[in-house]
């Protein structure tokens, strides 16, 4: 599913609560700017999606914009939505068979010292496909530090030690390659790096030991 039609989907389900809205919340939400937000909201009402009216509470008050949905916006969201489920149901499979393709042969081998870059979605996802695999990650590591994650304490990639891990996982459902870059600069070899996208290794036929 395009980021585009991602957006779309989330304009159209956060006017559908029906909660007053602001652009300037919106875009928060969305995690865009404010410009962005407000070419969106003029693509759906264009299409027919939403209307815009202008409303004051007040006489001497600044105008407000409210958005609602059409009956086509309502039809929108349920395809969008529809098309949104199926999509991640795909990538999740995908991504897990892949994964297990790549870790099957780890205990094997005796590899096991195993690190997860990431912390959302996607690493939940690697984390239960490393479970399956017998496996389980010993250390998590995040853009900054901070927190927990699987009950682990999080730290920043900077920390990371390559030679203390097998294999280190990139777990992201966007592009890796900013993340692999990162690691490889940081001195973790390429072989060594796994992605939940594309697990293609530059170099070699399997993480050192």
């Amino acid at each position: 599913m395009e980021r585009s039609a991602e957006r779309e989907l989330e304009i159209l389900r956060a006017i559908g609560e029906g909660v007053p809205l602001t652009q300037r919340a919106l875009a928060e939400r969305l995690g865009v700017a404010l410009g962005l937000t407000n070419l969106y909201l003029k693509r759906l009402a264009k299409k027919g999606y939403i209307k815009i009216a202008e409303f004051r509470k007040k006489p001497a008050a600044r105008k407000r914009l409210r958005y609602v949905l059409t009956p086509t916006g309502i039809r929108e969201k349920t395809r969008l939505t529809y098309e949104h489920v199926a999509y991640a149901l795909n990538l999740y499979r995908r991504t897990r068979q892949t994964l297990r393709e790549e870790l099957h042969r780890f205990p094997e081998s005796g590899l096991k010292r195993v690190a997860l870059h990431g912390t959302d979605e996607a690493a939940e996802l690697a984390y239960l496909t490393l479970k399956e695999a017998g496996l389980e990650p010993v250390a998590v590591f995040g853009t900054r530090g901070g927190g927990q994650f699987i009950g682990l304490p999080v730290r920043a990639v900077t920390e990371l030690v390559p030679e203390e891990y097998d294999a280190v996982i990139v777990a992201t459902f966007d592009r890796p390659e900013p993340q692999r870059a990162e690691l490889m600069r940081l001195g973790v070899a390429p072989d060594k790096i796994l992605t939940l996208r594309r697990l293609e290794r530059a170099h070699g036929d399997g993480p050192a030991a």
